[in-house]
């Protein structure tokens, strides 16, 4: 994967890579929460979360602190770390997901709603149960697309 990055100008920020599967758990409960309740207020606090990660980076959202500072320091083997910009790319889809179901919700689009949420779910559940950032791997196909 890192071949597929290397850019000589940019400077490479690394991230546990624990934390991003850690995150998704959170973020799976919470897209799960407002898609049982159909509560627009959590998919807009999730949204805000997602916006962090999209802006800041992942390690600066709620959860990744809470890794951080309360998980991390209780693990005992040597923390295996990744490139930022993908995690980065799939909480900015994270938002447009987040972003359209709100939308969809406050229009009286309650199809789009669930549909926006159940996507974003799926996609969080893929990393939190397989380790599989979906939004990660979308990240990598563009690059090598970009790259052709």
């Amino acid at each position: 994967m890192s071949e597929i990055l290397e850019k000589p100008e940019v400077q490479k920020i690394y991230i546990d890579a624990r934390g991003p599967r850690f995150s998704a758990s959170f973020t799976a409960i919470f897209l799960a929460t407002a898609l049982v309740t159909h509560n627009v207020w959590v998919l807009v606090a999730q949204g805000l979360v997602f916006l962090i990660g999209a802006t800041r980076g992942p390690q600066f959202t709620p959860y990744g602190l809470l890794f951080k500072n309360l998980i991390k320091p209780r693990l005992k083997k040597e923390a295996p770390t990744e490139d930022v910009r993908p995690p980065k790319f799939a909480q900015s889809v994270g938002f447009g997901f987040a972003l359209v179901g709100t939308i969809g919700a406050f229009a009286g689009a309650d199809i789009v709603f669930t549909v926006a949420t159940a996507f974003a779910l799926a996609a969080a559940f893929l990393n939190a149960a397989f380790n599989y950032c979906l939004g990660c791997e979308m990240y990598l196909l563009l690059v090598r697309f970009r790259s052709k």
